[in-house]
């Protein structure tokens, strides 16, 4: 490729091999980027923000997505040591079953952003399945606004009642009656974790609606 030139001594026409080109575009020229002057393709992405923010969800909603399984064994733990205190030594702890299900509560909260993010999540659906990648993007980008609402108000509720229970040291209504203010908390780190994934996803389909996914 050549371009032309002309030598600022003689005024005669030259030509400039592409191995010396011009070192700056004509002035004016809508074609020629920064990133193009640089040898880089311009390509369009979300603003920057929006892809911290979806990074910094994913890590964290898979930490502790990662606590929730180590919450497995010690949900096994308990009622393992359960069974054979009552088998070996015919001994009932008052408090196995209830703490079996604040280990569960607390497993399948604190691990749902994960199940989100990796799309685990048991679903029926009717139509969804036969979509074309597109329009299920499309549809979820329609669905996920109602479901950051319910869950917005859902941990707006799990605030009220977590601090309910601090200030009135509320206890559970059992033998054991262990406080309960410790197992809602959990429950509404849970749902917060699963608010911020759902807007993390949301974007994450936006951008792939706009054809500027986010890595």
């Amino acid at each position: 490729m050549e371009y032309p030139g002309e030598d600022p001594i003689s005024g005669e026409a030259h030509t400039q091999s592409a191995e010396y080109p011009l070192p700056f575009p004509e002035r004016g020229d809508p074609s020629m980027t920064l990133e193009s002057m640089l040898g880089r393709p311009s390509e369009a992405r979300m603003p920057w923000f929006i892809v911290s923010y979806v990074r910094y969800v994913d890590r964290l909603g898979r930490g502790f997505g990662v606590i929730a399984m180590i919450l497995t064994y010690v949900l096994a733990g308990i009622l393992l040591e359960s069974s054979l205190a009552r088998v070996l030594f015919g001994v009932s702890h008052i408090w196995s079953v209830e703490m079996a299900q604040f280990a569960m509560s607390a497993y399948y909260l604190l691990g749902g952003a994960l199940s989100e993010q990796d799309d685990y999540h048991v679903r029926m659906d009717l139509f969804y399945s036969r979509l074309s990648p597109r329009w299920r993007v499309i549809l979820d980008c329609i669905t996920a606004p109602i479901v950051i609402f319910y869950l917005f108000f859902l941990f707006a509720g799990g605030i009220s009642s977590s601090h309910w229970a601090i200030v009135n040291d509320q206890v559970n209504y059992t033998a054991w009656a262990p406080p309960m203010a410790p197992i809602k908390i959990i429950m509404t780190v849970g749902i917060g974790l699963m608010l911020l994934q759902i807007v993390a996803i949301f974007f994450k389909d936006l951008a792939r609606l706009l054809g500027r996914p986010i890595e």
